[in-house]
């Protein structure tokens, strides 16, 4: 019997590890109103855009938030670079509190390595170093978001910090979701972004 128990204790352990090394680094669960998006968050690569955006994410700042811009070929000015993305935040949900935000320190590409491509959670920003609790997710790869990119005049790219790894399905039907000159109409509502593990 004791051999027995002794078993099932290292089977529900090894369950239980393997489960808990699913991914490498930290994710979160963006809970939209169509499901969830798990996004891998590269803490060693990108410490000071991932410690930030988590502190949004612990102190609740995601709760009843957006997706409320999207960038397709439908609605991009032909000629120009073009994005392919969709964009949250609490921009259009708290405007005040995002106003009183610190900015955080940008971190291109060329110091992290974490490229733009399809899945890729970044900032949003005006100038480098203005980013704060705005985020977009790459519905393809964009070479032109990346440090020397053609997407940004002054070449510096955005603050690129993790993956989608699971939740694909959710974010392609939010994606082809209506638009009215590149804001979903409506805008599609976050319930809440909270750690994965």
């Amino acid at each position: 019997m004791l051999r027995i128990l002794l078993i099932l204790t290292s089977v529900f352990c090894l369950v239980g590890c393997e489960q808990k090394k699913k991914y490498d680094n930290p994710v979160v669960i963006i809970d939209t109103e169509y499901g969830d998006i798990t996004v891998e968050l590269y803490t060693e690569r990108a410490p000071i855009t991932t410690k930030s955006f988590l502190s949004y994410v612990d102190s609740g700042l995601y709760k009843n938030s957006t997706f409320y811009r999207v960038l397709r070929d439908d609605n991009q000015v032909s000629g120009t670079p073009k994005s392919y993305l969709i964009q949250g935040g609490i921009w259009h949900s708290n405007y005040k509190k995002n106003q009183q935000l610190d900015p955080v320190p940008h971190e291109s590409t060329q110091t992290t390595g974490i490229l733009h491509e399809a899945g890729t959670i970044s900032l949003a920003r005006t100038a480098p170093g203005t980013a704060n609790s705005e985020f977009f997710i790459c519905m393809d790869d964009q070479p032109g978001f990346d440090y020397g990119g053609i997407n940004n005049p002054d070449g510096q790219g955005y603050a690129a910090f993790g993956k989608v790894v699971e939740g694909w399905p959710v974010l392609r039907k939010i994606y082809g979701l209506p638009e009215n000159n590149q804001q979903f109409d409506p805008q599609i509502k976050i319930h809440s972004i909270k750690r994965g593990n």
